[in-house]
């Protein structure tokens, strides 16, 4: 092969190391963005990690019922800005979140908006 094809196949793998990343991020469309519910619940574990942050809260439904909802946030340096840290939620810590639902109807969805200990987080 000569000096140039193997110039453009290096430059082509490389361009495409970048783009890939980009390429893999997942879209929203597993989040009915037409309502906002809201619940109360108990932390049970909050992943602070990229692509995004996960809270899961035991919710108490009607009838005695417990139900671990799982929302998705935003990536970690949204968080940040939004004054959420690795540290913000512990297992035990009552909160309130306001979400977009899923559509298949699992417990949980994209957050819109937190409350904790009387601070808004949106």
């Amino acid at each position: 092969m000569s000096q140039l094809k193997w110039t453009g196949l290096l430059a082509g793998a490389i361009a495409l190391g970048f783009v890939s990343p980009a390429l893999s991020h997942h879209s929203h469309a597993m989040f009915d963005h037409t309502k906002q519910i809201s619940v109360t619940g108990t932390v049970t574990d909050f992943d602070y990690r990229n692509p995004h942050a996960s809270l899961y809260i035991d919710v108490q439904e009607t009838g005695g019922k417990k139900v671990n909802y799982w929302f998705e946030m935003s990536n970690v340096p949204n968080m940040i800005r939004r004054g959420i840290g690795h540290t913000t939620f512990k297992p035990g810590d009552k909160v309130t979140v306001n979400f977009h639902p899923l559509k298949d109807g699992r417990a949980g969805g994209n957050y819109v908006s937190l409350v904790f200990n009387g601070k808004t987080f949106d």
